[in-house]
């Protein structure tokens, strides 16, 4: 019989944990219920950053107090529901997605374990080992959408490399896209001759120096 030697795994194992493990996703927040627990700043923040990337997402707000600027940005998003008091467990039902953003640590505790239990994916602002995901920074120019990520390391680095992008990205990006998907639409052939002459159309593009 072979002999684990549990001491020669560990450094492998630690070696697998300390890696980036995120799984990079676009959601279709218009299609799931999402919740946002906090009316404060950080609160604002972070429906801000939905809305920005998902004007259609269906949101639910819950805080004791909703800041003018989180009412106003709601009253250009008919879908968005503020409830004016304090958080309640029967708040979590049927959602899919679930953002705490209140400065009450205890109470984001408490929310995510009961959001663990029953499967809710959630963010918990500035607190990353609580989180199931973070949001990133994003770069959009028409279709084009990318997000970046530092494991919840640095934001500000994130937000650099986003202006970075904005800035090389031609603004003509939107046709490139039209024409592609024209193009694409009229190849022919398997799946890999497709892939094959997409490549070599978009073989020499490159972003603005």
């Amino acid at each position: 019989m072979t002999t684990v030697n549990q001491n020669q795994e560990a450094p492998a194992l630690e070696e697998k944990k300390s890696g980036n493990n995120l799984f990079p996703i676009f959601i279709k927040l218009h299609q799931i219920n999402t919740l946002v627990v906090g009316g404060g700043n950080v609160g604002l923040e972070k429906l801000e950053a939905i809305l920005r990337n998902s004007p259609e997402a269906k949101v639910t707000l819950v805080a004791g107090f909703i800041r003018e600027e989180i009412k106003e940005l709601a009253t250009l998003h008919p879908q968005v529901i503020l409830v004016e008091r304090n958080f309640e467990w029967n708040d979590l039902e049927k959602r899919n997605l679930v953002i705490l953003a209140t400065d009450q640590a205890e109470l984001h505790a408490k929310i995510k374990a009961k959001t663990e239990e029953l499967g809710i994916l959630t963010n918990v602002a500035d607190t990353p080992p609580l989180c199931d995901f973070y949001l990133g920074s994003v770069v959009q120019k028409g279709d084009l959408k990318i997000a970046i990520s530092t494991n919840g390391k640095s934001p500000t680095l994130a937000k650099r490399i986003r202006a970075y992008l904005e800035e090389s990205l031609p603004d003509d990006i939107q046709e490139v896209l039209d024409n592609l998907q024209a193009f694409r639409n009229q190849l022919k052939g398997d799946f890999q001759e497709k892939i094959k002459q997409l490549n070599a159309l978009t073989k020499g593009f490159k972003p603005n120096p």
